[in-house]
């Protein structure tokens, strides 16, 4: 088989294709070649050993949809692929409309449909939280710079200034919110939204669901340390049968198709978790999952390929990780084949 996967941007903000390939890789049974989609020449994943077999550049999602399908059209007379698994929420929309005319390839994915991408957006989840009775931190939507004079009237500062895909900036005064806001719309578009800032400790689960409302897995860690990005740099699996169980809850209520990270926090003032965000997909530190006992990368891989996936109930507390930074050689050819000739 030949399986190609996305995101394999492992920087300080990293994509989770790098982890999404090393867990595959960690499955004894696993017998595939692993084609790397790439959008930049300078992605760390295409400079790996033994991570991939060869890479393409794809053209960035902005660039539309007819864009993608040529370009994977090519890749696919070249390679034969047999699943795509994409692993970035800007792509995603992108590939669940291409889903179909793939499938007439011969190429299998396991992605959400388009209505369970809009459920969960971050400009929607506050009102499904509410509607499924979940704890959910306060926010409004706003499109201009104008629309955050109304901050004082619906918050206290600090705020958290988020995009609709990524970012997520702490404004601690207007001021601070309209750099913010400028800084995240140019990047990611509008809306932008405006959370309640809680204070507390952060916790994720990476989970899978099969699209019938069942869980296949799920797996809970707590922060133990975190960037200026927001992001988590080292973890540890915990159990909390309180995550767990909202985890399911949202698998259930949307019946979710296709990996997803949940991110939490526990309030230092009512001790209760509040969901923030639902994200599409595997999370960066998904390599936690299998290395605690729950390979979820494979299972959906088995899912895609119209397999029974393992059940996973169990998994081992205490696992930890600490994400690092090394530093990758090349030589120059290797650097001007991928962007001359868009593979490697």
């Amino acid at each position: 088989m030949k399986i190609a996967v996305t995101g394999l941007n492992a920087t300080d903000n990293p994509g989770p294709g790098v982890p999404l390939i090393r867990s595959l890789k960690f499955e004894e049974k696993f017998d595939a070649e692993i084609i790397g989609l790439v959008y930049d020449a300078l992605e760390p994943g295409i400079y790996m050993e033994n991570l991939t077999k060869k890479n393409y550049l794809i053209p960035y999602p902005s660039s539309g949809l007819q864009n993608l399908y040529e370009r994977l059209f090519y890749i696919h007379q070249q390679e034969k692929l047999d699943v795509i698994i994409p692993t970035l929420d800007s792509e995603l929309f992108g590939f669940v409309k291409l889903e179909e005319k793939l499938r007439e390839l011969g190429i299998k994915m396991f992605l959400p449909t388009f209505d369970q991408l809009n459920i969960r957006g971050k400009d929607k989840l506050f009102d499904f939280c509410i509607d499924n009775d979940i704890n959910v931190p306060k926010n409004i939507l706003v499109s201009s710079i104008l629309d955050l004079q109304k901050i004082p009237e619906e918050f206290d500062y600090p705020v958290v200034v988020k995009g609709i895909f990524y970012d997520a900036i702490i404004a601690n005064n207007l001021e601070e919110a309209k750099t913010a806001f400028t800084k995240i719309s140019s990047k990611w578009g509008l809306p932008i939204i405006i959370q309640e800032y809680l204070k507390g400790d952060e916790f994720n689960v990476v989970a899978l669901g099969d699209g019938t409302g069942n869980t296949v897995g799920a797996v809970a860690m707590r922060k133990l340390y975190i960037t200026d990005k927001g992001k988590g740099w080292a973890g540890i699996t915990i159990y909390d049968n309180n995550l767990i169980e909202i985890s399911k809850r949202v698998i259930q209520s949307i019946k979710w198709r296709s990996g997803m990270e949940l991110e939490f926090i526990r309030s230092t003032e009512t001790g209760q978790y509040y969901l923030l965000e639902i994200n599409p997909r595997f999370p960066a530190w998904v390599y936690l999952a299998p290395n605690a006992g729950q390979n979820l990368p494979y299972a959906l891989l088995q899912l895609a390929l119209g397999e029974k996936a393992e059940q996973f109930d169990k998994y081992k507390v205490g696992t930890i990780f600490v994400r690092s930074s090394w530093d990758l050689i090349t030589d120059i050819s290797v650097f001007e084949k991928i962007t001359t000739k868009g593979e490697i």
